[in-house]
């Protein structure tokens, strides 16, 4: 199944609605709408123009690995420009993307649930990185969160003669928790209350739905790995930032969204 030119564009359309919806209520959000489905679009392009060079019979999988390391860069700077207030995020970031890729990456091809090429590791490289993103912005932002409003308690904490572990570690628990409870979620909904992208486009492209369902159950799995192993490596890696060498707690102050 293709769809041509005329039908992209027709589906903007949509976006109009978007708009005129966003100019009913005033919210003023007409120009982020436009502006979003006109970056996004041209981003897919960019995209899918480097994936057709990738994927070009004879070309090394280097070149794909070497997307994938861009990718993990371009991701670390956006993490950090969306949680710019936490102290020491970037080299963070890179180690829990590094560790989100390799521990999935090295499952999906190393246990031969799919073959390594250009084909396959763009995209699920792709998945590891944005998931991986959004789940490092979150658990860092919820760490800061938490541990300034419980400056006082884990300064007691201290004061009794705990360590920064042992001090930080109820609160550690409950920012995990809020981390992957979202995913977690979105796992035990898949299916029932919304079908995944992946497995729609599968379908739509002529797949036979049970080889679509797997490919989903397997990327489904993927996410969830990944964004455990992020949210881990960001709280232990944070937790040790925001402490000093003699278990002070360093002043914190709320991230600010928005």
């Amino acid at each position: 199944m293709t769809i041509s030119w005329t039908g992209a564009a027709s589906s903007l359309v949509l976006v109009a609605l978007a708009a005129v919806i966003s100019l009913a209520w005033r919210l003023g959000l007409e120009r982020s709408i436009v502006w979003a489905a006109v970056r996004a679009l041209v981003q897919l392009l960019l995209v899918g123009g480097v994936l057709v060079l990738l994927l070009e019979p004879g070309v090394s999988i280097w070149w794909s690995w070497l997307w994938v390391a861009a990718m993990i860069g371009y991701a670390v700077w956006t993490a950090q420009r969306r949680a710019s207030s936490i102290p020491g995020l970037i080299p963070i970031a890179a180690l829990a993307f590094g560790a989100a890729g390799a521990v999935t990456l090295l499952v999906l091809f190393g246990l031969g649930v799919f073959p390594l090429s250009a084909r396959t590791l763009v995209p699920m490289a792709g998945l590891i990185v944005g998931n991986a993103m959004t789940s490092t912005v979150l658990a860092g932002r919820r760490l800061q969160e938490e541990f300034a409003d419980k400056t006082a308690e884990i300064e007691a904490r201290l004061a009794l003669g705990q360590s920064a572990r042992e001090a930080a570690r109820p609160y550690l628990r409950g920012v995990l928790r809020s981390a992957l409870t979202p995913q977690i979620e979105t796992t035990k909904a898949t299916g029932l209350v919304f079908l995944p992208g992946a497995m729609t486009g599968l379908i739509i492209a002529g797949v036979q739905p049970i080889q679509a369902v797997l490919v989903q159950a397997v990327v489904m799995f993927l996410v969830l790995a990944a964004a455990s192993t992020t949210t881990s490596v960001v709280a232990l890696g944070l937790t040790r930032r925001l402490f000093t060498t003699d278990d002070r707690l360093v002043p914190l102050t709320r991230e600010r969204t928005g």
